[in-house]
């Protein structure tokens, strides 16, 4: 299977030579460990790339990225319109943090900055429902990293609650129209990527307990590697 990377973001830029190919380079490390066999390619539209044909790709995911849904760029137009035609086609697309913010908004969900403020650190969800892409023996609960200050508050009408907690209810989505998963967690961040990138927004916008209060709930394990597992099962449970 070929994943399609649609890059909408980047790293801090103090922290970018760190982590030389970005999120890309993240999430093929992350899906590799669950497929082997599994080819990537990148497509940056915060570069400049033009996006693809959505006929002619296997299966798309959309990065986390520092802009809203709301933002004025050049390709956020675009990207929502050829979302709505990725779906209208049936292409299998899978949405991390401003990725699934970004399908919820083109799909007609509301996506905005939350009064809870900003996420971060290792965040809990409860599972609200165990499809069998999930396989058998699925935890009732999955940890992962999270760094957003936008919500899902209202997700689209055929948007059905996969996962969520108190702080975001609707932190992970399934679609009835089209074969989409959608998380707001970051499984492709390590616990070092996210050291370093707190870090760098530490004085603006997080404050010293922020980041402190961040960095202490990595005691609780992340599930990175048993979301790259649903996701893959996902994605090859539509072929």
């Amino acid at each position: 299977m070929k994943l399609t990377i649609i890059e909408t973001g980047l790293p801090p830029e103090a922290i970018r030579e760190d982590y030389p190919g970005g999120y890309p380079v993240m999430f093929e490390r992350l899906f590799l460990g669950a497929d082997p066999e599994m080819t990537f390619e990148t497509v940056s539209v915060v570069k400049g790339d033009d996006l693809p044909d959505p006929e002619s790709l296997e299966a798309i995911l959309i990065t986390g990225s520092a802009y809203g849904v709301y933002d004025d760029t050049p390709w956020m137009r675009a990207s929502k319109e050829w979302i709505g035609f990725a779906a209208e086609h049936q292409v299998p697309m899978l949405g991390i943090c401003f990725g699934h913010q970004l399908i919820a908004d083109a799909l007609g969900g509301d996506v905005r900055k939350s009064d809870k403020g900003w996420g971060i650190g290792r965040h809990t969800y409860k599972l609200a429902m165990k499809p069998d892409w999930m396989g058998e023996g699925a935890p009732d609960h999955f940890s992962v990293g999270v760094s957003h200050q936008d919500q899902v508050l209202t997700p689209p009408a055929d948007a059905r609650v996969v996962g969520g907690n108190e702080f975001a209810p609707h932190a992970a989505l399934v679609y009835s129209r089209a074969p989409i998963l959608t998380f707001q967690g970051h499984p492709e961040f390590t616990d070092g990527f996210m050291s370093d990138l707190y870090e760098a927004r530490k004085g603006r916008p997080l404050t010293d307990q922020q980041v402190t209060e961040a960095l202490e709930s990595f005691s609780v394990p992340d599930d990175n590697d048993l979301m790259a597992r649903w996701m893959v099962s996902f994605l090859k449970a539509q072929s």
